[in-house]
């Protein structure tokens, strides 16, 4: 098989097209022949060497992606409710830029006719993200106003989708003009373009009271602000620190990150108790180990997807050899929805 390898730490270079050994699925696996991989700002991180779980759990050399979708090729010891040649999607820890993967059961999902295979390859790792953000976590009421950071990219976009469809006030912050009807197409009630106007006036004007919830992947460049517009019983969910790493330089500038580092909220127990808020963050690729989750979050998922409230997103493809295109492409901050390598 052929796959996406990084041998060391680096930029855009480090991301080499090699032939692989073939993986053989063991007892409670699943092997897949990828169709198509999700693309996220994560794997990135995971070049850049600075992803704490793929230090943790794999070290070097890595193949990055934690989304894919293809055909079973082969079933471990154990597994019984799959076909070969059943076309499915999942979620994997690290590995997904490959041709072939071999994972759990309880992280591949059958794949319904509404999503083909770039769709389904883009889907699981940003719905998962979204869901646990906005369902687990922050728990917004009907009505309740929510702002979401990079509203048109994936997460967030899929953020946008799901607080819509649990009749929430949406306000969604894009960085370009271009990003703003993508924004609106999701069900946003309010696009702010930061490119454009002042963020945080524009925030406060669309919800005086403050927010239920804000979603925020950006880190020290919102995150101050972000908290300053919760709500009484608000909750600040931070799934990622994207304004500290490069855009479109692909090496990581240390200075920078010590800076950012540094300048980073840290938050008193006693504000959070005395203004009734809460900070909450999280990783997906910890949760992975619970299929419960998983499993009962993608039927509901899946539901939404089955009724149109959540709707594909814009995808741009990449061939496979070419994930260095996509990575700088990604981290220009440019890019709309998502983007997906394909195999073939």
């Amino acid at each position: 098989m052929h796959g996406i390898v990084v041998h060391r730490a680096g930029g855009y270079g480090r991301l080499r097209f090699e032939e692989l050994p073939d993986p053989v699925p063991g007892p409670g696996e699943v092997l897949v022949g990828c169709e198509a991989a999700g693309v996220n700002y994560a794997d990135c991180i995971v070049r850049m060497g600075l992803y704490k779980s793929a230090k943790e759990l794999v070290g070097w050399p890595i193949t990055p992606g934690f989304e894919f979708a293809g055909r079973v090729l082969g079933l471990g010891e154990g597994v019984m409710d799959l076909a070969l040649g059943q076309e499915v999607f999942g979620v994997t820890l690290f590995g997904g830029y490959a041709s072939r993967v071999a994972v759990p059961r309880k992280q591949v999902f059958v794949r319904p006719p509404a999503l083909d295979a770039q769709a389904a390859a883009v889907f699981p790792a940003v719905s998962l993200t979204a869901w646990y953000a906005l369902h687990e976590l922050a728990c917004p009421r009907p009505g309740s106003h929510v702002l979401v950071h990079s509203a048109a990219g994936g997460v967030g976009g899929t953020l946008v989708q799901l607080a819509h469809a649990a009749e929430c006030v949406v306000v969604a912050v894009v960085g370009a003009p271009h990003k703003v009807e993508a924004a609106r197409r999701l069900g946003a009630d309010h696009v702010i373009d930061k490119s454009s106007e002042d963020l945080w006036s524009a925030t406060g004007r669309l919800a005086p009271d403050g927010y239920a919830a804000v979603f925020d992947a950006n880190g020290v460049a919102t995150l101050r602000g972000s908290y300053g517009s919760l709500a009484p019983e608000g909750r600040l969910i931070a799934y990622g620190f994207h304004s500290m790493f490069p855009r479109g330089r692909g090496r990581p500038n240390y200075l920078k990150l010590a800076w950012d580092w540094a300048r980073t909220p840290r938050f008193d127990p006693i504000d959070l108790t005395h203004r009734n808020r809460a900070v909450m963050g999280f990783n997906l690729s910890y949760l992975f180990h619970r299929g419960g989750f998983l499993n009962e979050t993608m039927d509901a998922l899946l539901e939404l997807v089955a009724d149109g409230r959540l709707r594909r997103p814009e995808i741009a493809t990449y061939p496979l050899a070419e994930a260095a295109r996509a990575h700088r492409d990604l981290e220009s901050g440019q890019t709309v929805g998502k983007l997906v390598l394909v195999t073939d």
